[in-house]
């Protein structure tokens, strides 16, 4: 934390560099060199290289292409980027201005910036470390080989070179370079790049899914369009297994430490030598940490679900199959927007919970908060997504309705049947209490009520769209929750599980209070779905606050299962061996440089530290 971001970035690239040494010395896998990745808890100049420059060639390339690419990214040779986002248009794919002209004379394609706003902006691994990036930009093609006539097709990806491969200098016609300072990631030299007449081979446009002609100029279109995004997928499949591990860390710490401190106590106690309370005992305190300790294990096995869709869903579009792409275009979007939003707000609720320790450096939480708050945002915003997911379950509540044909999937199937036994019927409320499985069905039941609702709105009354964003909004995270609560229930009752009775029987209390937690804050919701009656909505806080009775005596063991060590949390508060206040004042008394040094501090003398002078002052020298 006392390193300037200059400093940051060096031993960064350091870090990544021997971490590829090491993967070659040992043989590592992918899973070991993310682990090891993971482990070294901050963030790689080589990350966007790994997580998406790889996964686009491999998935957007033709089998030419990977054929020529791969060998050299094994090697080490070629690192790369992936340049989308600009400093105009982040969210709004389609919107962005970079432009790739096919010249047909030449048999080229001249990328080009028009504007200020066009300039490539945010992207990781860009600003000092590629030598390649995979660069989206609209496709212009002639409508035939002599017309000066183009036609956009869209966004397509490609790959170019950006420096010199041996003096790592910048290509000319090209502006490259970091943007300067970040709420975090201050290893990651998030990049700027405007590109001037930069002219590319036929071979650069990444081909898989569709292409140009060199000799026609004919231009072919991907069975469906939404593989381009494919990179963007992986990515946020890949976001909702991260989530739950920072959701873990930032437990761990509050658990641990809300057993050590404690404060008062209890104002009940005839023993006036009783001990203080231990601040997890405080129902004030257990309520902002404890449910938290549940959606982590939530997320987990969502996350487990969801890269499972992703890599069967994969192994279908490489056999032409584009069935499932759309409801995993869906759910990943929508869970990105939600899970993000649940890890990125557990942090800074488990800051505040632990008192005024929690804003310490020692607290373990400050570059954790930091660099994951860029999570809500990137790879789409989060109120932004849902309309995505949104879209989706309102075009199957419309099949649905139609009722034409076979179902398209599973969620079309869901909400005939809804449609079928639910809705406009005289059933009663669930018996959330009687049965878990009746939880499910609840959430379940909640979701098909909000899409339906929307459905009417936008279909059935043509309201406009902008005024549905809202609604939308929660139709996503709806759906989201329900896949939550669901993936959660058939963990523990799934007969692969082979968890002992005594482990299922505290995961089934931690699957209760994450449901009735996300219940209760939504009890509007399910009372007018008719999923639980008023009389269950009312007495939901008490049952939640008895499940967190009987999660305490736990929570420790719950906290220690994930075996986050010492190391990664970095935290003084979160020590495995309790040892907070001896750690916090080694770190304060024997670990922190400014008490190294012995300053000046009269008004009168432009000396900073004594016997120096003025020369430290002249190095850091900014406004008054």
């Amino acid at each position: 934390m006392n390193l300037s971001r200059p400093e940051r970035y060096h031993l960064g690239l350091a870090r990544a560099k021997k971490l590829r040494r090491l993967s070659d010395q040992h043989g590592w896998d992918d899973e070991d060199h993310s682990m090891a990745q993971y482990l070294c808890d901050d963030v790689s100049p080589y990350m966007v290289h790994y997580a998406m420059f790889i996964t686009t060639i491999r998935e957007q390339g033709d089998e030419q292409q990977r054929a020529y690419w791969t060998p050299k990214i094994e090697a080490g040779d070629v690192l790369g980027c992936y340049a989308q986002t600009e400093l105009g248009h982040g969210s709004n794919v389609k919107g962005i201005e970079c432009e790739a002209r096919w010249d047909p004379e030449a048999h080229e394609f001249i990328l080009h910036s028009p504007t200020l706003t066009a300039s490539k902006w945010w992207n990781g691994t860009m600003g000092r470390t590629a030598n390649h990036a995979i660069v989206v930009a609209q496709l212009l093609v002639p409508k035939t080989s002599n017309s000066s006539e183009y036609v956009n097709h869209g966004p397509h990806p490609f790959i170019a070179q950006i420096r010199d491969m041996k003096t790592h200098e910048n290509l000319p016609g090209i502006a490259v370079g970091d943007i300067g300072p970040k709420y975090g990631y201050a290893p990651m030299d998030n990049g700027y790049m405007l590109f001037d007449h930069f002219r590319i081979p036929h071979s650069a446009m990444l081909s898989n899914y569709s292409r140009v002609d060199p000799n026609t100029c004919t231009y072919s279109k991907p069975a469906n369009p939404a593989v381009v995004y494919g990179s963007l997928t992986y990515v946020r499949a890949s976001i909702i297994m991260h989530a739950r591990l920072i959701m873990a860390r930032a437990v761990t710490i509050a658990v641990r430490y809300g057993c050590v401190r404690r404060q008062f106590q209890d104002r009940d106690s005839n023993d006036k030598q009783a001990p203080e309370l231990s601040v997890l005992d405080y129902p004030t305190v257990q309520i902002r940490i404890l449910p938290l300790l549940a959606t982590a294990f939530a997320l987990h096995y969502t996350g487990e679900a969801m890269q499972n869709l992703y890599k069967g869903t994969r192994a279908q579009i490489d056999k032409g199959d584009f069935s499932k792409l759309a409801v995993l275009h869906a759910q990943s979007s929508g869970l990105k927007s939600l899970c993000t939003e649940l890890a990125a707000n557990s942090i800074e609720t488990c800051r505040r919970a632990m008192g005024g320790h929690g804003f310490g450096g020692g607290s373990g939480y400050i570059q954790l908060n930091n660099d994951y708050l860029s999570k809500p945002t990137v790879e789409g915003d989060n109120w932004m997504i849902t309309q995505q997911t949104a879209s989706y379950l309102i075009k199957r509540m419309a099949a649905a309705v139609a009722g034409k044909g076979k179902p398209l999937d599973g969620v079309d199937e869901v909400c005939r049947e809804w449609l079928k036994s639910e809705h406009g019927k005289n059933i009663g409320p669930l018996n959330i209490f009687e049965d878990d499985w009746k939880i499910v069905q609840a959430f379940h039941r909640r979701s098909r009520y909000l899409t339906y609702q929307a459905y009417v709105e936008r279909e059935v009354k043509k309201r406009s769209w902008n005024s549905l964003l809202l609604q939308l909004r929660k139709v996503s995270h709806a759906e989201s929750q329900s896949i939550l609560v669901t993936n959660f229930y058939k963990a523990l009752h799934s007969p692969q599980s082979q968890m002992s009775p005594t482990l299922q029987g505290h995961l089934t209390t931690l699957f209760r209070l994450f449901a009735f937690y996300t219940m209760d804050a939504e009890a509007r919701d399910f009372s007018k779905a008719n999923a639980v009656s008023d009389a269950d909505l009312d007495e939901l806080p008490a049952r939640i606050q008895q499940l967190m009775t009987d999660i305490r005596p736990h929570a420790v063991r719950l906290v220690d299962s994930w075996k986050v060590p010492d190391f990664l949390l970095d935290s003084a508060l979160g020590r495995y061996d309790g040892k907070v206040y001896e750690d916090l004042f080694n770190r304060a008394h024997r670990l922190n440089p400014l008490n190294e040094i012995t300053f000046n501090p009269h008004y009168k003398s432009d000396e900073i530290v004594m016997g120096k002078g003025s020369e430290a002052l002249d190095k850091i020298l900014a406004k008054l």
